[in-house]
């Protein structure tokens, strides 16, 4: 597969705690991938292992491949920054950065990558706030605070500040945890109309989430890869019993 994310033989530490074993995935390109499981189980660090985010943490360390839009992302000379430009993150709480306005946030990636001129940075800012499904709402506001916003609009100015380098393939990491259901439901409508451009990866607890969104889901336990399948198929027949428990609620 030349594009869309192929990991082979993934394992992560945190020092000397093994948080990951053995990870192999092949997830399609611009469709949405749902990670289930409960809390601690790895799923985080797995995404976080797809953009050399964890290595940001002192101590931690990845071993295996990983293959991002025909990319290997831990080759030698691979530079990590370039690497999480290409791959966007959205984080569990909207986190604007508190001191800039609503158009400073959506733009802030460009100029860290150096874009200067005005009117390109106008233009990224409106396409990545429409891309958002934002613009309508914020438009006569942009040079407000960006924590001036209510939740919603808030984790949609984060999408909005990772859409507009153009990323190839979206992270998003329980997106939606802190949200109300009125906001959920917007940034779902949203997952549902990006991916036609982006892959997706959504990690999510919430299983109705996953099941509404994805077209394939992973479930992780214990640092594990239990199942990989079709959405539906996962949801209505596993072929693991754990998957199954964890679906039917007998633990999570």
């Amino acid at each position: 597969m030349a594009d869309g994310i192929l990991v082979r033989g993934l394992n992560a530490w945190f020092g000397e705690h093994h948080v990951l074993h053995d990870i192999g995935i092949s997830m399609a390109p611009k469709a949405v991938t749902a990670l289930i499981g409960p809390s601690g189980c790895g799923k985080s660090t797995f995404i976080r292992c797809l953009n050399r985010m964890h290595e940001v943490v002192p101590g931690a360390r990845v071993a295996g491949t990983v293959r991002v839009e025909g990319v290997d992302v831990y080759a030698p000379g691979v530079d990590p920054v370039q690497i999480r430009r290409k791959i966007g993150m959205v984080f569990q709480k909207p986190n604007p950065f508190p001191t800039m306005s609503v158009f400073e946030n959506a733009v802030a990636g460009l100029r860290l990558s150096g874009v200067r001129e005005r009117a390109v940075l106008h233009e990224a800012a409106e396409r990545a706030l429409r891309q958002a499904a934002l613009w309508d709402e914020v438009k006569d506001s942009l040079t407000k605070s960006g924590t001036s916003l209510s939740g919603g609009q808030q984790q949609r100015l984060c999408i909005a500040r990772a859409l507009a380098v153009e990323p190839e393939v979206l992270l998003m990491d329980e997106p939606c945890s802190a949200l109300d259901p009125i906001a959920t439901a917007k940034i779902e409508e949203l997952i549902l109309e990006l991916r036609s451009t982006l892959t997706i990866v959504i990690v999510t607890h919430n299983m109705q989430q996953a099941a509404r969104v994805s077209e394939a889901t992973g479930f992780f336990l214990l640092g594990e890869l239990v199942e990989f399948g079709v959405t539906r198929q996962l949801f209505t027949n596993p072929r693991d019993k754990r998957t199954e428990d964890y679906i039917t609620g007998r633990f999570g």
